[in-house]
């Protein structure tokens, strides 16, 4: 949509946030802003595209999200009174994803589950994969300029978390380029409609589900350090189990290969390839960068909030509750919408403006509260070590085509973002 809607549109069911139209070009700001400024918290109504029977609540503001995310005892990961089924999109998902996928979660399980996780992405074992990965992000970024006419997308901006992705699942390097076609079939919804599949789709969850089930049985007979070793041979607490503690189920950690297939090769590429592409239109602020290296980390901050690649998270109301002068009923359905508040004005000064030296910036790219992304820190890093892989070796990246955008309401990326990349130093041709 290119005109900010009226608030009598937004009420008369003009805008449908399920219609993934809307998103065919990237996030619509634009709708968002309207919805902040009129309706900061709104009753979507059903429609032909809003999968079940009912509308969802759209919390658009930073401090409505930031409350909502906070409160996981209100708003539940899991499912709520009176609805058979739940999770974090806006489709109910059955029992079997609800309370068994880790980001499906309610506390306390949800923080024994993560915690069988945490010392493969503590802070420690992240600086100890500082330097391969910055080895990696040069190899990456020479074989680019190299080339000289690339796709930021998928040459530069996913590589890297692909082979990350890769060795932190004990996925063989000669196999990561699977974990990308999965994602983008299963996440992408270029031939299908919201609660909808298709046969690229289905392939691709069967082959998914195949191949983790087999590495999966390859990590119990020989266990690494990667994500999945620990969770095939952790044990959470369970009261209900002898001794008060129990392996995770098969379900359970197919389930999480599934969950980290998707989040470790999705979020960070579209980030990197969107906020490269933002610097690359702003030839000081890369100067800038490339002469005081203390300016990336605020660089890479801005890029997360200005890229926001999960558009929203999903939570169902487990009672009553008000929201602003809206009542929220116990059961229904409500969506944080974390791009949204990334572009509060009542946050961010001049909020759609890219500033590589904002700060404060207290975005909500990772989400907020118990759910807070589990691999921020390797995110951060990853990000940061093209950039400076990047600030070595090219002049800004001059645009050599459309970017083109994934067609999904839950995940904000790119399939493809064509650049010309000129050596640093080199001559602009005439």
């Amino acid at each position: 949509m290119d005109a900010t809607p009226s608030a009598a549109e937004l009420d008369g069911g003009a805008v449908d946030l399920c219609d993934l139209s809307l998103f065919e070009q990237g996030f619509p700001h634009a709708v968002f802003a309207r919805l902040r400024a009129e309706r900061p918290v709104w009753c979507h109504p059903p429609s032909p595209h809003v999968p079940g029977d009912d509308g969802f609540w759209v919390l658009s503001r930073y401090a409505d999200v930031v409350a909502a995310a906070s409160d996981g005892a209100t708003f539940s990961s899991r499912t709520g009174p009176g609805r058979d089924g739940g999770g974090t999109l806006i489709e109910d998902l059955p029992e079997g994803y609800t309370g068994v996928l880790l980001n499906m979660t309610d506390d306390p399980h949800h923080q024994r589950f993560r915690s069988l996780l945490t010392p493969a992405l503590s802070p420690r074992a992240v600086r100890a994969l500082a330097d391969d990965l910055r080895d990696r992000s040069r190899a990456i970024v020479r074989s680019a300029v190299d080339r000289g006419e690339v796709d930021l997308l998928v040459d530069v901006a996913a590589e890297l978390p692909l082979q990350a992705a890769a060795s932190l699942l004990g996925v063989p390097q000669e196999d990561r380029r699977l974990l990308i076609e999965w994602a983008d079939a299963t996440l992408d919804h270029d031939d299908r409609d919201l609660g909808g599949t298709s046969d690229r789709a289905a392939a691709a969850a069967g082959a998914m589900f195949e191949y983790g089930s087999a590495l999966i049985e390859r990590r119990r007979a020989d266990p690494g350090s990667d994500l999945l070793s620990l969770a095939v041979h952790g044990e959470v607490d369970d009261a209900d189990a002898p001794g008060g503690r129990r392996p995770l189920r098969d379900d359970e950690v197919q389930l999480l290969f599934s969950l980290l297939v998707a989040a470790g090769t999705e979020t960070t590429r579209n980030t990197i390839a969107v906020g490269v592409a933002e610097l690359a239109d702003r030839p000081d602020d890369w100067e800038a960068l490339r002469e005081d290296r203390s300016l990336v980390p605020a660089a890479v901050e801005e890029m997360l909030r200005h890229a926001s690649s999960t558009p929203y998270n999903r939570r169902t109301a487990t009672r009553d509750v008000r929201v602003g002068d809206q009542l929220i009923r116990a059961g229904d359905r409500v969506t944080l919408w974390w791009s949204s508040a990334n572009r509060d004005e009542a946050e961010f000064a001049e909020p759609d403006r890219f500033d590589v030296r904002r700060t404060p910036n207290r975005h909500v790219a990772f989400g907020h509260g118990s759910h807070f992304c589990l691999g921020a820190r390797l995110a951060r890093l990853e990000i940061a070590s093209i950039v400076e892989a990047l600030l070595d070796a090219s002049a800004p990246p001059e645009r050599a085509g459309p970017t083109e955008w994934t067609r999904s309401n839950k995940h904000t990326g790119v399939r493809h973002l064509p650049v010309r990349l000129r050596p640093l130093g080199a001559p602009v041709a005439p």
